[in-house]
């Protein structure tokens, strides 16, 4: 009986195959058995590098987390360029895309998946969602010290707001992302009061 192809980059082609599961299955139909299959491979490969199911899960989590980080610099780019809306509700967009919304109930799904995130690094228990955070954060106080934010706008709270609010936007959607017109129309009043009648 065949045991599946032979990997070359057998880490990335197990997370690229759960990634996959975990979108059409949801995280109730994410487990080893699914994901060496969807790779096409014998299931000793996902035991071969990785110690347990969940130790391939955290680094399932940390590698698409670590993904953001590219979406978190272009943001903080865009500063100072259109609007401040528009520059949200494309990273709203992005940050809470497919793969992000299927991995954060992940997440929330297993216990010993959170534990080992939190160990893995601060702020790992809530993975996704703790990017995301660091990168609207970080492009808001960008834009405050150019500013298009109001000097006197409490960061941290319009953090919270956007990042909270946004999830519950898309995660109360379906099928499919809300329209961009909503997700701006959320973002607009969000930001309303911090955002200066004649920004610099």
């Amino acid at each position: 009986m065949p045991t599946g192809v032979h990997l070359r980059d057998a880490r990335q082609q197990l997370f690229d195959a759960a990634e996959r599961v975990l979108l059409r299955e949801g995280p109730d139909g994410l487990t080893s058995r699914a994901v060496t299959d969807e790779a096409d491979c014998a299931k000793g490969v996902l035991h071969r590098h990785f110690g347990d199911f969940d130790a391939f899960l955290t680094d399932l989590v940390l590698d698409r987390a670590a993904r953001l980080e590219t979406q978190a610099a272009a943001l903080r780019e865009s500063a100072g360029t259109g609007t401040v809306a528009d520059n949200l509700t494309n990273a709203l967009t992005t940050l809470f895309g497919p793969v992000p919304m299927a991995v954060i109930p992940l997440i929330t799904f297993r216990d010993e998946l959170r534990a080992r995130l939190r160990q893995a690094r601060s702020g790992g228990g809530i993975a996704i969602l703790a990017e995301a955070t660091a990168a609207i954060s970080a492009y808001l106080t960008e834009e405050r010290e150019r500013g298009r934010i109001a000097a006197d706008a409490d960061i941290d709270s319009l953090t919270l707001s956007l990042v909270g609010g946004g999830h519950l936007l898309f995660t109360d959607h379906t099928p499919g992302p809300p329209a961009t017109a909503d997700i701006t129309r959320f973002v607009t009043g969000a930001i309303s009061g911090a955002v200066p009648e004649h920004p610099a």
